[in-house]
């Protein structure tokens, strides 16, 4: 896969420029058709009755399904795993699937709500409950049997609450959890920045613009929102400069692990992208169904096993880091595709546009705020966010956005809109606190947790470094840009994620523990 041109060229500030001027006028947000780019969650979402469709008489925007994985058990046998993590695979490409009929039929859809049930829904039920069986099976062979699982198979429609436009012409949600201001708010920003870009350039610029402004609505759906027609909207962007400082730090007690030390892999020059998740679908080619980005070990893909991760090539500095770092891509929408447009985890699966290299990739492990740290133990995996929140709930998301210059200000729900000269970030911080026994779990969460309001960790837990990523992008101000996502999840800022294995040896990772503890800073 080639790497895009990450630069801010002409032609990608002015089809943001055009895209962004039929989007955002009249101090509002009048339409949600921006271009748009473009199995981790373990959230408890309310169960679905068999043939509903919520919000009755809405625009339907996606496919909402129960997550099967929350009704497992704690513990999966051994000889179970491979054939229950398939499984679970398996489900995520019937939503996949399920999803792009829902999209392709949406007209007929809305003129009769009964075929969403007998060419969707029903099937896709029909489907979700052989996968359940199967897992059942598998597990029952070795340990008690699961259940309920069933109930978790129908699906229901649901539309982007988000993502509405209200009576008045307005986007109806412009408000974000910690962003004190509305739709017009941002709309007015935007827009501003986006006539001043498109009063700039050469004499090619309007055969630029009206280039990048075709490609991008050709490739539209409908004007639902984005390049590939499933987001995100106007309504997911908002002015950074408009939201409160938020950002608050437990305080660092007397005995505080109070050092750092840093990695430096680079920001994948070299362009390592797979819709892989080794940790959630292991042996399941484009187990993800969207691209991610690598640094780190450069053996990771689907089939690799702890031995291959420690055998594979870095691109850290420092050659005892073998670790593996990976999160989905960013991608500019700007109507251009990547060479990715027809095949698996980009356009196959809702996933378009030009994927952006970061100008800086921060990668840096940091101590516990009331007490020492202890060495995490090799091949350690750990998911921080939830790559399907939109429809889970917001339990396990912890994405957080901003902007150089702004990073006092972190929004959960919304990507920022940064002001010329600023650039966007996106930051992890990840779970900091271990169970002293397991690399791994069941649903690849409850052997790791985050620490207490007051930086302690829970009972039964033990500090370990934290890692705390730090991904940034030189992209054109306002809302021109979009995380990779299944597609169903519709682009949603609070869907990303990011995913770590451990892969340090011993002898460093100890010296990372030394760091932390005796309050130095090391590479």
């Amino acid at each position: 896969m080639r790497r895009a041109s990450r630069k801010r060229s002409t032609l990608a500030n002015r089809a943001i420029a055009a895209s962004a001027a039929l989007i955002l006028g009249g101090g509002g947000l009048l339409a949600v058709n921006v271009y748009a780019s473009a199995g981790e969650g373990w959230s408890d979402p309310e169960p679905a009755q068999s043939g509903q469709i919520k919000a009755a008489g809405q625009q339907m925007s996606t496919i909402d399904c129960p997550e099967v994985a929350n009704g497992l058990p704690q513990e999966i046998p051994d000889s179970a795993r491979q054939e229950v993590d398939r499984e679970l695979a398996a489900l995520d490409s019937q939503i996949t699937e399920a999803y792009q009929r829902f999209a392709d039929s949406k007209e007929q859809i809305a003129q009769d709500p009964n075929l969403a049930q007998n060419a969707i829904l029903g099937p896709l039920k029909d489907k979700r409950l052989a996968s359940i069986g199967r897992i059942v099976i598998s597990i029952d062979r070795a340990a008690e049997r699961p259940e309920g699982l069933e109930g978790l198979a129908p699906c229901t429609l649901r539309a982007d609450d988000n993502g509405g436009v209200g009576e008045d012409g307005q986007g109806d949600a412009g408000q974000g959890d910690n962003a004190g201001q509305d739709g017009d708010q941002g709309g007015d920003q935007a827009g501003d920045q986006a006539g001043d870009q498109g009063d700039q350039g050469d004499g090619n610029a309007d055969g630029e613009q009206d280039g990048g402004q075709d490609n991008g609505q050709d490739n539209g759906n409908n004007g639902n929102g984005g390049q590939a027609g499933n987001g995100p909207n106007a309504a997911d962007f908002v002015d950074i400069q408009s939201v409160q400082p938020n950002v608050q730090q437990p305080r660092k007690l007397r005995g505080a692990s109070r050092g750092e030390f840093a990695t430096n892999c680079g920001t994948n020059e070299n362009g390592k992208f797979n819709p892989d998740n080794v940790i959630v679908a292991p042996g399941v080619s484009n187990g993800a169904h969207h691209m991610h980005d690598y640094v780190g070990n450069q053996a990771n893909d689907a089939f690799a096993s702890d031995d291959d991760l420690a055998r594979g090539q870095t691109t850290c500095q420092n050659q005892g880091d073998k670790s593996t770092y990976y999160w989905p891509v960013l991608r500019l929408q700007n109507g251009q595709n990547e060479n990715d447009a027809n095949a698996d985890g980009g356009g196959k699966d809702s996933n378009v546009g030009e994927i952006q290299t970061p100008t800086e990739v921060t990668l840096k492990f940091v101590g516990s705020p009331v007490g020492k740290v202890t060495a995490m133990p090799r091949f350690l995996r750990i998911i921080t966010g939830d790559a399907k929140a939109f429809t889970n709930g917001d339990a396990n998301a912890n994405a957080s956005w901003s902007c150089t210059g702004f990073e006092d200000r972190q929004l959960k729900d919304k990507y920022p809109i940064c002001p010329e000269g600023s650039q966007v970030v996106r930051t992890f911080n990840f779970q900091s606190c271990w169970d002293g026994q397991n690399t791994d779990s069941a649903n690849h969460r409850t052997h790791v947790a985050f620490a207490q309001e007051n930086g302690a960790c829970p009972n039964g837990f033990r500090a370990i470094p934290q890692l705390v990523q730090r991904i940034v992008y030189d992209v054109p101000p306002g809302p021109g840009f979009a995380v990779d996502s299944f597609p169903e999840q519709l682009h949603k800022p609070g869907t990303d994620h990011g995913d770590f294995i451990n892969v340090f040896n011993n002898r460093l990772m100890n010296k990372v523990v030394a760091c932390v503890n005796e309050g130095r800073r090391c590479t």
